[in-house]
């Protein structure tokens, strides 16, 4: 097996078309992973010339091919203005880069002039697959071309690193976090912030600090949807959101259980009475389907359909029971993100379809 530095020499004939140096000298070679003979990395680019990334997939392909690397997985990241900032200041760009610029700086995504568009996620109770449906539909609306992020606002339960399966960190650059980024979804977490899964004992106030932590002490870059993965029910958290994020569109999930559809209910009649918009109800655990094409209706019918009655809107979808067929030897390895091609992710694609339709509406 090769290792980075090997990798590193292998790369640096390529060169960044704006910049005219290797990709290497740049750092544009990013979360490189090895596993047996197969590699997955990020490459940073300068614009989006489908071109030039066919050109770099083409010969990064054929340079780890003569080092033994049977399949290679390339995610391509626009760089970022603080990035563009850092290479000013100790490179010199060529002319589509003017040398006279001000430093960009990081992207306001509250406030009135934000055309950030955000989504909150929201279940009555726990255990309802909230934020499976979060990193899920975060995923399909990147890949519908959309540029996400995620806050795992669930500050006590926060899940979505491990769900994902990001076992990086954010970077802390002059005091500025930089969310951590995979599936083309940018991530950030208290999850990163707790050592050894410890339990975070906070009372409410601390609870909302830390999540205007997320919002002011993180560069996002240029995100157009962010997913707010919210704690169940109606407590300290998911007032925060309310107040602080008053644009908020919501999404409520629920199992077909009539139980659970009636204590969901709670989480939408608060979202009707802080004026945010629910754009649909996502009914998850529907029904197993088996081998034959028959279906199993494990925890009931209806609780979706009533749910969306009741709050005036609609049943987004109903994903069935089951988890996805991924391995832990995979390079994009997660516990609970469905393949584009399987039959959840299909629901999803179709979700983040009709949400991206309707909020553009």
């Amino acid at each position: 097996m090769i290792n980075k530095d090997q990798l590193l020499v292998a790369l640096k004939p390529l060169h960044d078309p704006q910049y005219d140096k290797s990709i290497v000298e740049l750092n544009f070679v990013r979360d490189v992973m090895f596993k047996e003979d197969h590699v997955s990395l990020s490459l940073i680019v300068t614009s989006e010339d489908e071109a030039f990334k066919e050109k770099a997939k083409t010969f990064m392909e054929q340079a780890l091919e003569k080092l033994g690397v049977s399949q290679l997985h390339i995610r391509f990241r626009l760089i970022t203005d603080y990035e563009r900032g850092q290479i000013a200041s100790t490179e010199q760009p060529n002319k589509a880069v003017p040398q006279e610029s001000p430093a960009p700086q990081k992207q306001a995504i509250l406030g009135n002039s934000s055309s950030v568009k955000f989504i909150a996620i929201a279940s009555g109770k726990g255990g309802v697959g909230k934020s499976t449906v979060t990193v899920n539909l975060a995923v399909a609306l990147a890949r519908q071309g959309k540029k996400v992020g995620i806050v795992d606002a669930d500050i006590y339960g926060f899940s979505i690193p491990d769900m994902m399966g990001i076992e990086e960190q954010p970077k802390l650059v002059d005091n500025v976090i930089f969310p951590v980024e995979k599936f083309g979804v940018k991530v950030i977490s208290m999850g990163f912030f707790v050592q050894d899964n410890a339990p975070v004992v906070w009372r409410g106030p601390m609870l909302g600090k830390m999540l205007r932590n997320f919002f002011h002490e993180v560069d996002w870059g240029d995100v157009e949807y962010i997913l707010l993965d919210l704690p169940p029910g109606t407590g300290d958290v998911a007032l925060d959101v309310h107040q602080m994020i008053p644009q908020s569109k919501e999404v409520i999930v629920t199992t077909p259980h009539a139980t659970a559809a009636f204590v969901a209910a709670r989480a939408g009649a608060m979202a009707i009475q802080t004026d945010h918009e629910i754009l649909g109800i996502v009914e998850n655990m529907s029904y197993y389907e088996n081998k034959d094409g028959t279906k199993d209706y494990i925890f009931g019918k209806g609780g979706g359909a009533k749910l969306a009655e009741d709050l005036h809107s609609d049943l987004l979808a109903q994903i069935p029971l089951g988890a996805p067929d991924n391995h832990i030897s995979e390079i994009d390895y997660s516990p609970s993100v469905y393949k584009k091609d399987s039959v959840a992710g299909q629901i999803y694609l179709d979700v983040a379809a009709n949400i991206i339709t309707r909020l553009a509406n």
